[in-house]
């Protein structure tokens, strides 16, 4: 039998993910980001980017690695661009502060591009995305990460699963917004996957320690994850660390440290840009493009297998939908780090919990 996942009404489990950063040293303003930030990718069904985060986060916070008391601030401003020093801060703080940057030099100058260097984890890329979009602007978030990644034909990890996004204007439910890895799958799946006890994961996923595919769970968290369609992933992937380690003068490849890394802050560098459709075709024409693009989209018949054709987001929001009434599943062994870190930090558990098999 299958162990029980636990399922908590999701502004608790947003409650208790505060408590426990503030428990961790983390201002009430700053958890209160963070949180926001993880329980947004548990509620769009990108469970890698949620609540399983959290542990490894107060963790490195815990022992020094970040720095949770750190803003930031920029280096230099030129037109629209701006480089920014993230100073080992929190992930989603320093990407909240450069995504607002990136809003404001576009509405100045139609276009602009932020790069952060010496960051940590910010979570979901879709929720930088978004909150570019939402002001109305055409939002891009990447990131460089851990090198997990083999480069096509290599068995030696290089290259991290460097995201890529893409959002654009729109209500919440039906805009255009992608979040991918430039490899198969997130790595945080893979090692969900492995905490959650799961015996097997989908061909495709990951390699051994010597680069050969696998679908064993425990091989898949010690080797490595595979590259997006080969050669196209290792290039997309490239392409990332160019425009963020290598833009910003960051980490880059082998020197970036990691969620599991104990050594070394992780190092990373974001970076965003928005541009304003008022300055093309016009904020209002652009909708009404995309929504005919859409519409095409949609049109498609379906093939074999499937019902109805969907675009980039609509899955992530039927998630979310569903998931602020039904709760946020989290695995055994994800709960357990949980547990373990409330106890640590005397902070009381949610209450609104229950099993499900």
């Amino acid at each position: 039998m299958a162990e029980p996942f636990f399922v908590v009404e999701h502004s608790a489990l947003e409650s208790f993910a505060r408590q426990l950063l503030e428990g961790a040293g983390v201002a009430p303003h700053r958890a209160a980001l963070v949180a926001s930030n993880l329980i947004f990718g548990n509620l769009r069904g990108v469970d890698s980017h949620g609540m399983q985060l959290l542990p490894y986060y107060v963790e490195q916070l815990s022992s020094g690695l970040i720095d949770g008391a750190q803003d930031g601030a920029p280096i230099r401003e030129s037109g629209g661009t701006l480089h920014y020093n993230a100073a080992n801060g929190l992930g989603a703080v320093t990407s909240a502060i450069c995504c607002d940057h990136a809003i404001r030099l576009a509405r100045s100058h139609g276009i602009a591009f932020v790069v952060a260097r010496d960051a940590n984890h910010f979570g979901a890329a879709a929720y930088w995305g978004r909150r570019i979009s939402a002001a109305g602007l055409i939002g891009f978030a990447f990131c460089n990460a851990s090198p997990i990644v083999p480069p096509f034909q290599a068995r030696e990890p290089r290259l991290g699963t460097n995201p890529i996004c893409m959002s654009v204007p729109g209500p919440e439910e039906t805009s255009w917004l992608l979040d991918m890895a430039t490899t198969t799958v997130a790595a945080n799946r893979i090692f969900k996957a492995y905490h959650n006890k799961q015996e097997e994961i989908p061909t495709g996923w990951a390699m051994d320690k010597e680069g050969r595919p696998t679908t064993n769970t425990n091989e898949a968290f010690h080797g490595l994850v595979m590259p997006l369609g080969g050669y196209k992933g290792t290039g997309l992937a490239v392409m990332v660390e160019i425009l963020c380690a290598i833009l910003g003068g960051g980490a880059m490849s082998t020197e970036v440290g990691g969620l599991r890394v104990k050594d070394r802050p992780m190092g990373v560098s974001h970076s965003f840009m928005a541009i304003d459709p008022a300055r093309f075709a016009g904020a209002e024409e652009f909708g009404e493009r995309m929504d005919k693009l859409t519409n095409y989209l949609h049109s498609a018949a379906p093939g074999s297998g499937y019902d109805e054709v969907l675009v980039a987001g609509e899955p992530e929001s039927r998630f979310e939908k569903e998931r602020r009434e039904t709760g946020i599943p989290l695995g055994p062994g994800e709960w357990q780090r949980l547990v373990d870190w409330a106890t640590k930090f005397k902070v009381s558990l949610p209450v609104s919990i229950r099993k499900a098999m």
